[in-house]
């Protein structure tokens, strides 16, 4: 047979990164591709995430998708950044807002002239600088203004938070719109070829009811199963435990409460973190903690004694090992969403990682050779991105002055991967950070989390000095000003919804 493009497609598994590929996958093959998903209903689906990083609106937006639309159809309401509370000490509290914070000056990053005056004394908070972690304080949220070149409104940078069950189900759509097929079914059998050149590639699958759904590539999107990549491909699995201690996590929603707050909330708690994702019709919330150190009965206590409102659902247990596949490509088969890997949700970063895993996938679509390059180079991006996204969160345990729980003395003094080191030295000497290999997270990310989490520069870039101190404190002191004024013609993230973007039967905690 003649090498030619993939004409089959098998997805294994629905939930939200089933439908995500299958929705990507359709749009950019439409009718020259047969895509199959294959879910049952028996299993169930994970869905921990309900929160996201600004990338996703490029996604829907590729596929056409109306935003207010998405948000009627998902409950979903507006993210301006995280706030997290007691985590470089009790007490503490800090926002890592997404986007700028304050303006460049003489070609350097604004945080050089707030480390200047820090360093003289004059210490404030980062937030100040920043409108996508100022507006949070007051519960304010708009769009940005991109007819506002040069003000803070047009720098507003937002993501999502959405009932990931209800995106699935908005995706399906779209997806069954473009052509893809759903089968329901359960996996009895995997099938793999024994022809010259392709041994043990898939072939097909064999439901429980005996038919049969060939292939040429199949995309594992089967959760921590990883019935496809791991149980018939053996990609081996990397575990990153002994840095990412928690592995476990209970969640439940509870009822609303105002007011409408456009952030997540992580909490840390002795033996881990609470995450507080507020949605139009609930709060989404989850206690994220460790097993070496913490039960299953106790964690469910401390999550139910710090809810908002009452709770709506039994809670839910969920087991993990923090880590990634070792190949997330092997043969014709590609692994998605939980079945390459996990993090636990403490930066939104899992929807993402279906996101850039989609996006990989179709930059090297393949032919129905498969060439060994591609693959090679498939899973050399994907190691690279895990790695520079799993120091990132290690970042936030390893960042700690706390030491009332054995779990955070581990935490502070656990040992951790040179490339995190490396960008926690440099930023120490003189604030500097470089971004490596295209990594997710960049400087205002990273400057946001060190100063939160209590690693302080102990300089600044020699450029910010040459300037008057005088000069530097009325730069520093008119960002914040600028920043206060735009926020105080921002509306309240509630009365945004109710104006654009409301759910039927949603609306309990958003003003008529």
């Amino acid at each position: 047979m003649a090498d030619r493009l993939v004409s089959k497609v098998v997805i294994v598994g629905g939930g939200t990164a089933g439908w995500m590929a299958a929705a990507a996958l359709g749009n950019q093959l439409g009718a020259s591709c047969e895509i199959t998903l294959v879910e049952s209903d028996e299993i169930g689906i994970i869905g921990v995430g309900e929160a996201t990083i600004p990338h996703i609106a490029t996604f829907n937006a590729i596929l056409g998708i109306d935003e207010n639309e998405f948000l009627r159809a998902t409950r979903g309401t507006f993210k301006l950044g995280i706030e997290f509370v007691d985590w470089g000490a009790i007490g503490d509290r800090y926002l890592h807002g997404f986007g700028a914070v304050g303006p460049e000056l003489d070609g350097l990053p604004f945080h050089h002239y707030w480390l200047r005056l820090a360093l003289a004394g004059e210490r404030s908070d980062l937030a100040q600088y920043s409108i996508n972690a100022a507006a949070p304080r007051r519960a304010r949220f708009m769009r940005a203004r991109r007819d506002m070149p040069g003000s803070p409104l047009a720098e507003i940078v937002n993501a999502f938070h959405f009932d990931a069950s209800l995106y699935a189900r908005y995706l399906r759509g779209i997806a069954e719109k473009k052509g893809v097929r759903r089968r329901e079914g359960r996996i009895v059998q995997v099938l793999q070829r024994d022809d010259a050149g392709f041994e043990g590639f898939i072939s097909g699958l064999v439901l429980a009811d005996g038919s049969r759904i060939d292939g040429e590539l199949f995309v594992d999107c089967s959760g921590m199963a990883a019935l496809l990549i791991e149980k018939t491909l053996k990609a081996g699995y990397e575990d990153w435990s002994h840095w990412l201690p928690c592995d476990r996590a209970v969640a439940v929603p509870c009822r609303s409460v105002e007011p409408l707050l456009p952030i997540t909330r992580a909490t840390a708690h002795s033996a881990g973190w609470q995450w507080r994702i507020p949605l139009q019709h609930r709060i989404g919330n989850g206690h994220v903690y460790s097993s070496r150190f913490m039960d299953a009965d106790e964690a469910t206590a401390i999550l139910m004694s710090h809810l908002d409102g009452a709770a709506l659902a039994e809670p839910r247990h969920i087991r993990y090992v923090p880590g990634r596949r070792t190949k997330i490509w092997i043969k014709n088969c590609v692994a998605l969403g939980l079945a390459a890997g996990f993090f636990e949700p403490i930066e939104s970063t899992n929807i993402h990682l279906v996101q850039t895993g989609i996006a990989r996938l179709l930059t090297l679509f393949p032919r129905t050779g498969f060439d060994a390059a591609d693959i090679a180079e498939a899973n050399h991006q994907a190691r690279l991105e895990y790695e520079r996204v799993r120091d990132f969160i290690i970042l936030h345990y390893k960042a700690t002055e706390r030491s009332d729980s054995p779990f955070w003395n581990h935490c502070r003094t656990m040992a951790i991967p040179d490339t995190l080191q490396h960008k926690i030295d440099l930023y120490r000497s003189n604030g500097r950070f470089f971004r490596e290999d295209n990594e997710l997270f960049g400087e205002p990310s990273w400057v946001q989390v060190m100063e939160g989490q209590r690693i302080h520069a102990r300089g600044c870039h020699p450029f910010a000095e040459q300037r008057p101190l005088a000069e530097v404190r009325a730069f520093v002191a008119d960002t914040r000003s600028v920043v206060e004024r735009c926020v105080d013609v921002m509306p309240g993230h509630a009365e945004f919804i109710a104006a654009n973007c409301a759910a039927n039967g949603a609306a309990a905690t958003v003003p008529a």
